[in-house]
């Protein structure tokens, strides 16, 4: 999964990763198509009804991605927030990580605990140059695999700074050994994106988060030599709008007749948990139980 997901980093055209939340979504990332997933901290959070602000824990985190690595055979990255903590917690992480073949984590360059960049009206202080980069050398050490990447996220956009310091943090970042850069921004634009492009200097591989900038083509991302775009939140807000309307509706007919037509199939779940399999391996390893079973019965008749 590690040689998969350096591959996408550093191929030569644009790739995408797909926002999932626990092994279903996961499961359905990777049956559209897509090349990989990014294990979204938000939405993870979102799933367990807490707010992205690390309440949830690091290991509740991570047993969610075992789920995740279990159901699927597309590498996946995580948003790992701050590393929960300084760099002694980060090198647990990237331990457990690597046992359970997630193929690389992201972490940003905020203050433990972390706010979502998003929500407006918090402040956002970001760490110490020096302790970042202390992190992203502590996660490059642990690591046994060669290929497990550590991205290195700067959130100086987002916290008010101007470029000249998001490409200084950047480019420390990048000389303290992080596989790849994602750089932030909360603008419904991607100004921005632009300006930091043009000021990059580095080979190290840009990661965008466009969720703000949605509007921009997709082209543009080419045009500047993005390596990743992340698609971070739609699916678990797709499941909310889902979930409301649904709900709704059977509450206001008293009856879910209406409504079958419009939701998933049993069958569509019994698929995508692999439930075949399941059938397979009953005839197979307790087909000698059937046959003793039958035996039994038989004799008892006669």
């Amino acid at each position: 999964m590690a040689k998969s997901f350096k591959s996408l980093l550093q191929s030569p055209k644009l790739e995408f990763l797909m926002e999932a939340h626990n092994g279903l979504s996961a499961r359905i990332v990777e049956e559209t198509g897509f090349s990989g997933i990014w294990a979204s901290g938000l939405s993870i959070s979102a799933s367990y009804g807490v707010r992205d602000c690390n309440e949830a824990s690091w290991t509740q985190i991570v047993e969610t991605l075992e789920f995740m690595s279990e159901c699927t055979t597309i590498p996946i990255l995580m948003d790992a927030d701050t590393g929960f903590g300084n760099f002694n917690n980060v090198i647990r992480l990237v331990q457990k990580l690597e046992k359970i073949e997630i193929a690389g984590i992201c972490i940003e360059d905020k203050l433990f605990p972390k706010i979502n960049s998003l929500v407006k009206g918090f402040n956002q202080p970001l760490a110490s140059i020096g302790e970042f980069c202390g992190k992203i050398n502590a996660a490059k050490d642990t690591q046994k695999n060669k290929d497990f990447c550590v991205i290195a996220r700067t959130e100086a956009f987002v916290t008010g700074y101007k470029v000249e310091e998001a490409i200084k943090r950047a480019s420390a970042y990048a000389e303290a050994g992080a596989d790849g850069i994602l750089v932030h921004s909360k603008l419904d634009n991607p100004s921005e994106i632009i300006e930091f492009v043009k000021l990059w200097q580095k080979d190290t591989p840009l990661i965008i988060v466009p969720t703000t900038y949605n509007s921009t083509p997709t082209k543009l991302f080419r045009e500047l030599g993005i390596s990743i775009v992340i698609w971070a939140n739609h699916n678990v807000r797709a499941c909310i709008t889902a979930m409301r309307e649904i709900s709704k509706r059977i509450y206001l007919d008293s009856t879910t007749k209406e409504i079958e037509s419009k939701i998933a199939k049993l069958d569509d779940i019994f698929q995508l948990t692999n439930m075949l399999e399941l059938k397979i391996s009953e005839e197979k390893y307790l087909k000698e139980f059937h046959d003793k079973f039958d035996n039994v019965l038989s004799s008892a008749k006669r």
